[in-house]
């Protein structure tokens, strides 16, 4: 095929044929690389929600690890957050209005503007262009940051969606998941070709590094090689270092929730994709961007169909001691 077009015809085994990877794939290796990203600084930042979901008109509320959270905007369209709770008589702000740039309540019409008004207290909040964060200090417990760490993202010009899904398990569940690329062309067969684990985490070179080809359609997909890493405790990124697209990354977050009613851990599962291309093609692909977002989101929920069950069961064989060491 043409070097003008990122498309590749690729061979790979049948499924039951493909290299095993079980042995490189070593439980102790993925447990310290979750130990070393639970060792970084988060500054008590919590991704909420992507920026999108935040809108002028309304607020939007969730409960992150226990602590009910309502985010609204200003006037000028800047992101506000606080308490879940009306410092009234307990209402949930998130069922309210936002008037003016004031979040009003829906009981008995108490506006809020994003200062402290009695019991109630305002969160620090930061919205990044893609993802909607909050600051809750007496829930993460650490030295707190002015903002959330952040990773290396592409230029202006890229298209980024947002997919959230939730799960019965805990944050580290989730990036143990991300931590292990040995899964992907085992688990993920429609969507993963020939993966390779080049180079596996280390203390002197914390990240992973994969060959990896994209399956589109049948023999068709795009090699890239990609490298994940961890920026914070709760996050997982895979960034495009190599092949079409380079440049582009997958934010993973993971937010903690409130258990369910069968007492178990729930997370959101906030993943952030965010494409670029120098290719002339993709400038001219960007006014479809609205278009593109739902099948981005598509693409990633479909992944996280399969890694949510891997999560999940984790998680059950953690909390029952039977997790293999």
């Amino acid at each position: 095929m043409s070097e003008r077009i990122p498309l590749r015809l690729f061979r790979s085994r049948p499924w039951p044929e493909q290299e095993p990877t079980w042995r490189d794939a070593k439980p102790a290796l993925i447990e310290a690389a979750l130990k070393r990203a639970q060792a970084k600084p988060s500054g008590n930042w919590f991704v909420v929600a992507g920026s999108r979901e935040v809108k002028a008109d309304a607020p939007f509320g969730r409960t992150v690890a226990g602590r009910e959270v309502v985010l609204w905007r200003d006037r000028g369209g800047r992101l506000r957050a606080g308490a879940g709770e009306c410092p009234h008589l307990g209402a949930p702000l998130c069922d309210g209005a936002v008037h003016d740039g004031r979040l009003v309540c829906r009981w008995h019409g108490l506006a809020l503007d994003g200062r402290k008004f009695g019991a109630w207290s305002p969160y620090p909040a930061h919205d990044d262009g893609v993802l909607a964060w909050v600051r809750l200090d007496d829930v993460g417990g650490e030295e707190p940051l002015l903002e959330p760490v952040l990773p290396e993202r592409p230029p202006q010009g890229s298209v980024d969606a947002v997919m959230t899904v939730i799960g019965r398990c805990e944050p580290d569940d989730v990036v143990a998941n991300r931590l292990d690329p040995w899964h992907g062309a085992w688990f993920h067969p429609y969507s993963f070709a020939n993966l390779r684990v080049v180079d596996a985490a280390s203390e002197a070179d914390d990240r992973f590094l994969v060959e990896v080809t994209f399956r589109l359609a049948g023999r068709v997909g795009v090699p890239v090689l990609a490298a994940f890493t961890c920026p914070e405790p709760r996050t997982v990124v895979m960034h495009i270092v190599s092949g079409e697209g380079e440049g582009s990354v997958v934010e993973t977050h993971a937010t903690p929730l409130s258990p369910g009613r069968d007492g178990a851990a729930r997370t959101a599962v906030i993943e952030a994709t965010i494409a670029h291309s120098a290719r002339r093609g993709f400038a001219l692909a960007r006014p479809a961007a609205p278009a593109l977002r739902p099948l981005m989101r598509w693409a990633a929920a479909r992944l996280w169909r399969d890694d949510l069950a891997y999560a999940e069961r984790r998680y059950a064989l953690r909390s029952t001691g039977r997790l293999p060491t």
